[in-house]
């Protein structure tokens, strides 16, 4: 599923990418076609202007004479807030031009039947360029999209050849129950590969979501025994009141396995973890070294440090959605702390 995700943002980006190029393109050469058919109709009409004044037998044209003012602009396309004009000498001996015009009018709706033309032509090469875009996009990714199946069945393979020993170790450790030192640090390094294995399980694959009633007490004063007795130079505060709770139990003890993974690992040395629980509300705060970037902790793939392999707070992202848990980051320097609500 991840994979299909992976591949589907690849592709809108790709297409994406593609698209905006050749409509920049297209822009560009639409833009100076536009300029080049403008000078164009200006120098058409100028030149039909100019061929008037010797024969006038063109209608669309009008005739005024008015006071010569300067020899610099005779023989010019002018224009003004009314008309296209053009001054034509009368003779040498008199004071006076003859002015030649075309309504502005008629002139800007010449220009309108051009940018129309131009738009359309435009709209038909950009949903050319979609195909195009579409067509480029797949071919492009198509390696990728190779190798990505490649290393997910890769994945899943590793993933079922795991599960077999780690229940197998799982087991025998009940059996066992031994109180030894090195019997509890077997179990809890079993434990961890558990939990990798069953993040990268739920990351891999949909999840099918059970509901049942649980005990909220229960069920973190598990996890926090676990991580309690591997992060023992911590000070652990617990304040969780016991209430009965409608969701998947197993979805929401790999949700505070992982915030209290995360608060173990990137806290400080001699700091704390306080959990508390009321009112349909968990809080787990903790002293960090602080968050560069508060945004993008619960993104896929992201980590400030090279710890890790940054999809444990995406999944609890991917779960809070999926059980309708509203959670909240607080940043407040040196104390990190993680709402849930249900």
């Amino acid at each position: 599923m991840v994979i299909k995700l992976y591949e589907k943002e690849s592709l809108l980006k790709s297409f994406f990418l593609f698209f905006i190029v050749i409509q920049l393109f297209l822009s560009f050469i639409f833009y100076n076609y536009y300029k080049i058919e403008k000078e164009h109709l200006s120098e058409h009409l100028f030149l039909e202007m100019k061929n008037y004044s010797f024969f006038f037998d063109d209608d669309r044209f009008d005739i005024d004479i008015v006071t010569r003012k300067s020899e610099s602009s005779l023989y010019e396309l002018r224009s003004d807030k009314k008309q296209l004009f053009i001054l034509v000498p009368m003779d040498g001996a008199s004071q006076t031009n003859l002015k030649i015009f075309y309504p502005i009018e008629k002139y800007n709706n010449m220009l309108d039947e051009v940018k129309n033309s131009i738009f359309w032509q435009f709209i038909f090469l950009s949903f050319i360029a979609i195909v195009i875009s579409i067509v480029f996009s797949i071919y492009s990714l198509d390696p990728m999209r190779k190798s990505l199946k490649v290393l997910e069945e890769f994945i899943k393979d590793i993933i079922h050849d795991l599960n077999t020993p780690i229940t197998s170790i799982l087991i025998n450790l009940k059996m066992m129950n031994s109180k030894s030192i090195e019997a509890k640090s077997v179990a809890q390094s079993a434990k961890t590969i558990s939990m990798l294995y069953h993040n990268l399980d739920s990351y891999l694959k949909d999840i099918h979501f059970k509901k049942e009633k649980f005990h909220l007490k229960e069920v973190i004063n598990e996890q926090v025994a676990f991580f309690s007795s591997i992060y023992n130079y911590l000070e652990w505060n617990i304040d969780v009141e016991d209430r009965v709770v409608l969701s998947d139990k197993n979805s929401f003890s790999r949700i505070i396995y992982n915030l209290l993974s995360n608060a173990c690992k990137y806290n400080t040395s001699n700091g704390f973890i306080a959990i508390k629980a009321k009112d349909g509300v968990v809080s787990i705060t903790n002293s960090s070294h602080g968050i560069k970037n508060p945004d993008k902790i619960f993104d896929r793939f992201y980590k400030e440090g090279d710890r890790g392999l940054g999809i444990g707070l995406h999944i609890v992202d991917k779960l809070c959605n999926e059980l309708e848990i509203e959670k909240r980051l607080d940043v407040k320097k040196s104390e990190v702390t993680i709402y849930l609500k249900f």
